[in-house]
């Protein structure tokens, strides 16, 4: 199969060449792997990188599944997998081996998903860029190699941008699937809570902010995903409400006329750049050309401030538990050479942190939880920017230095829309509806109510056939 053939198209029209035999698993990921070989290094979007290995696999695989058998990616977020091992991109955690699955890896596999690396992360997925000092230099835009790709799965929205793969696993506790999303020009849905498993070794993360789930070139290919990772997990502390039988399935529905309120300001006042505040009208104006009922509105007070400091205490907290377990099994002491200085600072501050202060910021989260379904009674989903700005320059959010609270509150500038609806526990999507006339994506972002991702994909899969985005794959270039 020709790269060229390859990367114009999407996970499902390739499982649609599986099947009727016109290319091999092998075929595919000999195209996956050259272009990985070829793009990836620009980008520094991977690592563990298993060429040879996976190769092989897929010259044995067994096709099953909706996808049957296309070459994947895993973030390197923990995710166990035998076959990969994972750093968080912490040269303290670095070269973690797993002795199983997770639960959420034997169903990509399941689906017909074939991993054969990992892509990059920051440390401990707690930036809105990717520049770990563990993977020896940024993980970069592929539009513009002077800017961030996002974060934190910022390696899995380079690939997928770069036609690497046309899926890729992202997860998402603060914004970590839509913020990269929108950086990248890919599509970027965080599931609701529950709606997606997180075991058999833990049962939430980072206090039911976070979820997992994909990145893609195309709506349809999320909505497939989702179909087959989505099933309730035995002993599963949260259960998302029931889902249609097939959110694919789903997009064929006759549309429905929704009721949609649009965000321009943000929370706080954060200024909202005026790049994104057009994608956000030219989304609106889609939206009403559809048939939808657009009303104007803004956000409803969620104490902020409060909340951002209720996040930061809560990943100070894993931030502790992360280290502490892996110093346990180590039997070494921490040094400073271990984690960068933002994320030492953020440790500190957790083994200091009290346990009441700790409890009060989860109560936070689920009041915020309220507050936002209120709002959204009157509602169907809400329009928003995924970002306040275009993607950052590489280096103004780094971790290299500073403090761990003035970081968090320089980051809640930027993905302002994003970690509410992970205290929220709402699905939201970022859609690259629009470009600018240099070549940058402006994500859009639609929320949904909880529960209710079918809504989402479906005014996604609108949007997308209204002003598509799928002929755009970038080449990246070195900075």
């Amino acid at each position: 199969m020709r790269d060229n053939e390859y990367q114009r198209l999407d996970g499902l029209a390739l499982a649609d060449l599986l099947a009727r035999g016109e290319v091999s698993a092998e075929d595919l990921m000999a195209c996956a792997i050259r272009l990985a070989s070829e793009r990836a290094p620009a980008l520094n979007a991977l690592c563990y990188e298993r060429y040879e290995e996976s190769l092989a696999v897929a010259r044995a695989w067994r096709q099953a599944g909706t996808f049957r058998a296309i070459p994947f990616l895993l973030k390197d977020s923990g995710l166990a997998h035998t076959r990969f091992p994972s750093s968080l991109g912490s040269r303290l955690l670095n070269d973690t081996a797993y002795v199983r699955n997770a639960t959420l890896a034997d169903r990509f596999e399941a689906a017909g998903l074939i991993p054969f690396a990992r892509t990059t992360v920051p440390e401990f997925c707690m930036a809105p860029t990717t520049e770990a000092q563990r993977n020896g230099g940024p993980t970069r835009n592929p539009w513009d190699p002077t800017r961030s790709s996002g974060g934190s799965s910022g390696g899995a929205a380079a690939a997928v941008a770069a036609g690497i793969v046309p899926l890729a696993h992202g997860s998402d506790g603060g914004g970590s699937i839509r913020i990269p999303a929108a950086a990248c020009g890919v599509y970027g849905l965080k599931v609701s809570r529950g709606r997606v498993p997180m075991g058999p070794s833990r049962g939430e993360g980072w206090g039911g902010l976070a979820t997992d789930g994909v990145l893609s070139r195309s709506v349809r290919d999320t909505a497939a995903a989702l179909d087959a990772i989505a099933a309730p997990e035995p002993g599963a502390p949260y259960a998302a409400p029931a889902a249609p039988a097939s959110y694919l399935q789903r997009l064929s529905d006759p549309p429905r006329k929704r009721r949609i309120v649009v965000w321009r300001s943000a929370w706080s006042g954060v200024p909202v750049a005026p790049e994104c505040v057009a994608a956000v009208e030219r989304a609106a104006a889609l939206c009403r050309e559809l048939g939808h009922e657009v009303v104007e509105g803004a956000p409803p007070d969620i104490e902020y401030e409060a909340f951002v400091l209720a996040h930061a205490n809560v990943l100070a907290g894993n931030i502790v538990l992360s280290v502490d377990t892996r110093l346990g099994i180590t039997g070494q002491p921490l040094h400073d050479q271990d984690l960068e200085p933002v994320l030492r600072q953020g440790y500190d501050y957790g083994k200091a942190l009290p346990a009441a202060q700790y409890i009060a910021s989860v109560n936070r989260f689920h009041a915020i939880g309220r507050i936002l379904d209120g709002y959204m009674a009157g509602y169907d989903a809400i329009l928003s920017p995924s970002l306040t700005q275009l993607p950052l320059k590489l280096g103004e959010l780094s971790t290299a230095s500073g403090t761990f609270l003035d970081f968090r509150r320089k980051v809640a500038t930027y993905g302002t829309f994003a970690a509410a609806f992970n205290a929220s526990g709402q699905p939201a999507a970022s859609l690259p509806l629009v470009w600018t006339e240099a070549g940058l994506p402006v994500g859009v972002q639609v929320v949904g109510r909880y529960g209710r991702e079918d809504v989402v994909l479906a005014l996604s899969a609108q949007l997308e056939a209204a002003q598509p985005w799928a002929g755009r794959i970038a080449v990246p270039r070195m900075a």
